[in-house]
């Protein structure tokens, strides 16, 4: 463990003990039907490699990108999975903190508050977040005894199969169309990764980036903290202006990392607006009830489970990821209805051209830079 002042920052496996011990129980299905449905998620996966490929042309013929892993789990292996991952990424960050402050004031404060605490923290932001999650493709995920992961750090594609029953019994839509929908949607971020060499350094220098700009002082932060409290518990100090509703990640924020989190908050706009439109250009071919999934998904995303929900998506930063969905659709679509399949995959040549946030926005100023009169 990283530890600071002597005491662990971050108790890891607390963290796991306690997602899992209060992640709220999957939907009741007899151990027949959880077979079928961990292979027909299999089957899927596999099916949609190809549709997703041929949609987007993204892999050249006769080229094979990387191949990465895809895992059916539950919600424990997503909560095992995440916290790897976690471990992996914020180990600068946390290596950091140690160095600056081992021994002194601020590292006794740490030390005193101890990774116990923030391990049951971090647990319980992974027992929220468990339930709720369908799938995911981790990029940065390291390989464990029960969790592989694709060669030199690379990924692996997660399939929430208790969370995939759960939202197609309550949307009411047929099991066998909503599975395969999904799972174009995250096959959909496989490619981005494995067709695109340079996109998991150039995002994982960028949050790393980012990290690196934090404030590494703790008692900044235990103040930083403080003040996001007393924003969204409606205690801000008398005279100071409101916040507008920031999530407590975008109150932490430097001003280098809020220029950070502007070319993030394009690229996974990007990303996930792409995953978004292959998903249902794909679907009428291969989903039959596509449009009635994205109607009825669409309403379950807008309206959210209870006020206690929205007001920790809006605290946790999740309600600007359901913009990410909206925008960067929107910015897919119009990019491919000017230029063509072909023209959109030019985003994906270099850094330089993935689309600020500004373009993200506005898609004719992306176009207008990346296909210059001369072409």
């Amino acid at each position: 463990m990283t530890s600071i002042g002597g005491a662990e920052m971050v108790d890891w496996n607390l963290a796991v003990a306690t997602a899992t011990r209060f992640v709220r129980p999957g939907p009741e299905v007899s151990r027949d039907e959880a077979r079928e449905v961990v292979a027909e998620l299999r089957r899927h996966a596999k099916a949609s490699e190809e549709h997703v490929r041929g949609f987007t042309r993204m892999v050249p013929e006769g080229h094979e990108p990387e191949d990465t892993p895809v895992l059916v789990v539950d919600r424990a292996g997503w909560i095992r999975a995440n916290v790897a991952g976690f471990r992996e990424l914020l180990k600068p960050l946390l290596d950091k903190m140690s160095e600056r402050r081992s021994g002194g004031p601020g590292g006794a404060v740490l030390g005193a508050v101890g990774g116990k605490v923030t391990g049951v923290e971090l647990g319980m932001l992974l027992s929220f977040l468990a339930s709720r999650v369908l799938g995911q493709y981790e990029t940065f995920a390291p390989a464990t005894r029960d969790l592989p992961a694709g060669a030199n750090g690379g990924g692996r594609l997660l399939l929430v199969a208790p969370n995939i029953v759960h939202v197609e019994r309550e949307l009411a839509v047929d099991p066998h169309d909503f599975r395969l929908w999904v799972s174009l949607h995250e096959e959909t971020h496989r490619t981005q990764f494995t067709a695109v060499p340079w996109l998991r350094d150039h995002l994982q220098g960028e949050v790393q980036a980012f990290l690196g700009a934090t404030e590494v002082d703790p008692m900044t932060v235990l103040e930083r903290l403080r003040e996001a409290v007393q924003t969204f518990a409606g205690a801000r100090p008398e005279g100071e202006e409101d916040e507008g509703g920031r999530s407590l990640v975008e109150l932490v924020q430097t001003p280098e990392q809020r220029e950070i989190l502007g070319r993030l908050t394009a690229v996974m706009s990007l990303l996930e607006g792409h995953a978004d439109y292959v998903m249902d250009g794909v679907g009428p071919q291969v989903v039959p009830s596509v449009a009635e999934i994205r109607e009825k998904f669409q309403q379950r995303r807008a309206r959210g489970a209870s006020r206690l929900d929205m007001a920790l998506r809006r605290l946790l930063g999740l309600d600007a990821k359901l913009r990410q969905y909206r925008d960067g659709e929107r910015f897919v679509r119009a990019v491919v209805d000017e230029v063509g399949m072909a023209g959109f995959n030019r985003v994906w040549t270099s850094p330089n051209t993935l689309p600020t946030k500004a373009e993200i926005a506005r898609p004719s100023d992306w176009v207008a830079r990346v296909h210059r009169k001369t072409d």
